[in-house]
């Protein structure tokens, strides 16, 4: 394959998964690891990505990837991370949900589970978990977002605060290589902390695409995250924040 090609084939994987690994560029293009770190420093120096550590992201941190696009991003991954999550939550348990695609993939794999109480600024979410007749859903009140169905605002944040469930399940945007947990709207970041903050146990389900994907808000850190399921071996630097946190880890294949 020439070069001008395999940085092209480069530049879509990064604007479709947000990050890819260097190890990931190797084996998609049966290349050595010299000639991708040489490809990914040349479009680094023409602002086409962002290095980072063991691969590269979009350049801007400001602006998500879009809604419709990220739905179908890692969609098989995202099913096997959200059934590996809702093994561990139990019928007639109470539980939030944020927004975001793997949020809902979690609401899917919930529909076998019998009598729960959510509560959710999630339209999509609420949407399909609404099939179950045992289940109550409970909206949060606020400004729907166009885009993707999310309710954001100071009503949201006050109403999630009136609660106290025992699981949260968040959605994330990217994870810092220090351990930081990161998103692109600020609002949206406050109803997720608060999510956080008013959960007995907070779950986190990403795939590998988000471990060194860059966003410019700061959510809090992996250490605020009581189970985290991922389907690919964590970065040695997270590995390593993680050895000083209770959060527990769980690689799903």
């Amino acid at each position: 394959m020439k070069q001008t090609q395999r940085h092209q084939e480069i530049l879509d994987l990064v604007r479709s998964q947000g990050y890819v690994s260097t190890d990931d560029l190797v084996a998609h293009f049966d290349v050595s690891p010299q000639t991708i770190r040489r490809d990914l420093n040349e479009l680094a120096d023409e602002n086409k990505i962002r290095r980072q550590h063991g691969g590269a992201t979009i350049p801007s941190s400001s602006v998500n990837t879009a809604y419709n696009a990220r739905k179908v991003m890692q969609q098989e991954a995202k099913d096997k991370l959200a059934q590996a999550l809702v093994a561990h939550i139990p019928d007639g348990a109470t539980l939030f949900i944020d927004i975001g695609t793997t949020p809902e993939a979690v609401a899917r794999a919930l529909l076998n589970h019998q009598d729960l109480r959510i509560v959710t600024n999630n339209l999509n979410a609420a949407s399909i978990l609404m099939a179950k007749e045992d289940f109550r859903i409970i909206m949060a009140g606020g400004e729907v977002r166009n885009r993707d169905g999310g309710i954001m605002g100071e009503a949201t944040l006050d109403f999630i605060s009136q609660f106290r469930l025992d699981f949260g399940i968040v959605g994330i945007s990217g994870i810092d290589l220090d351990g930081g947990l990161l998103d692109f709207d600020y609002h949206e970041v406050r109803v997720k902390q608060a999510i956080m903050e008013n959960s007995r146990s907070v779950m986190l389900a990403v795939d590998h695409t988000k471990f060194g994907r860059s966003a410019m808000v700061n959510v809090g850190t992996l250490g605020q995250i009581d189970m985290l399921f991922t389907n690919a071996d964590l970065p040695d630097s997270i590995r390593s924040h993680l050895q000083h946190t209770d959060t527990q880890v769980e690689i799903v294949r």
